[in-house]
């Protein structure tokens, strides 16, 4: 009898009749400050039920902590990954340049900017050599100056204050020093504690962060949001390629980039549902002044390989689509 079974076995081996077994699921790491309860993570669930059309079984795990969901990625534990933009750049500096300083500067244009981002002759730039694949660019806010001294409303008084910057991203780092400002390196877990405990002076932050953050204790009765925008922020999907349907990322990103506007109802209800007491707006010349020193500051932190050149030639293209008058348009500087 045992020769039976195993003659059969030996024949449906050679005919290949053994039905192979189903691929491993995908496990993508989710970074959510508010881990499972948060508003990245529900709509992560909702692009798990999409990605089985595209032949995919995702499996999703939460992270508090941006820096060990990026590590974790990087150590093979997941097969893909959810992260700010600012935290993605070093998966893929052209996609993780979007959300650079001054380089966006209202979400009509970043919604230009990702649609134009699913286009197939740009895929090239979404793929590295190392197999990391950009798979989705939601929008996650404009990032504002939070200050707990509403008389801080020029770049001159910034002198001499302390300024949280993110201790992964050389850019804000550098920009603080530019206005004669001190930076205080930190992460995503501990800026808000900073500002709140009054260890920093100023932050930068989307509206999202205002409440589960409590941004409000460190603004306290004299603090201010500054209503200009520094930089877009983006949520990015990125992926190891190899571990996907051929195809998955064309249409991860179609998917992610169709959810554009259900994804602004979510950040322009956070900025709506700030107390206006706390937003202060910054006079017409002041911004003028900010968006050349923003330009002049990325300008020089492409050069120095920070942001991606390429990235920098898109947006300014898309900025002058909108705004075609700007000063910016009749030079050649990016």
């Amino acid at each position: 009898m045992k020769s039976f079974y195993k003659s059969w076995a030996a024949l449906a081996m050679a005919g290949g009749l053994l039905v192979s077994l189903p691929a491993a699921a995908q496990k993508i790491c989710v970074f959510d400050i508010l881990g499972s309860q948060g508003d990245v993570f529900s709509q992560m669930k909702d692009y798990q039920l999409a990605a089985h059309q595209w032949g995919a079984d995702i499996q999703l795990k939460p992270y508090t902590d941006e820096r060990i969901a990026a590590e974790d990625f990087k150590a093979g534990q997941c097969d893909g990954v959810v992260l700010t933009g600012l935290r993605a750049r070093q998966f893929n500096k052209f996609s993780g340049s979007i959300d650079s300083i001054g380089s966006v500067n209202s979400y009509k244009q970043l919604h230009e900017v990702i649609s134009t981002l699913d286009n197939p002759k740009l895929e090239k730039y979404l793929v590295t050599s190392s197999g990391f694949e950009v798979a989705g660019i939601s929008p996650m806010g404009a990032a504002y100056l939070f200050t707990r001294d509403r008389s801080i409303n020029n770049v001159a008084k910034m002198s001499g204050k302390k300024i949280a910057v993110l201790d992964y991203d050389k850019a804000q780092a550098k920009m603080v020093q530019q206005v004669g400002a001190q930076p205080v390196s930190s992460d995503i877990t501990n800026f808000a504690g900073k500002f709140n405990n009054g260890s920093v002076d100023i932050i930068a932050a989307p509206a999202a962060a205002f409440k589960p953050l409590e941004l409000y204790k460190g603004l306290g009765t004299n603090g201010a949001i500054a209503r200009f925008p520094l930089a877009q922020l983006t949520i990015q999907i990125i992926i190891r390629q190899d571990k996907f349907p051929a195809g998955y990322g064309a249409k991860s990103r179609a998917y992610v980039a169709s959810h554009f506007d259900k994804d602004m109802v979510l950040i322009k209800n956070a900025e709506a549902s700030i107390d206006p007491k706390y937003w202060m707006d910054i006079p017409a010349a002041d911004q003028a002044k900010y968006t050349i020193l923003l330009r002049d500051s990325r300008i020089a932190l492409t050069k120095d390989g920070i942001f991606d050149a390429n990235m920098m030639k898109l947006l300014k293209k898309v900025r002058c689509h909108d705004n075609p008058a700007a000063a910016e348009c009749s030079d050649n500087r990016e």
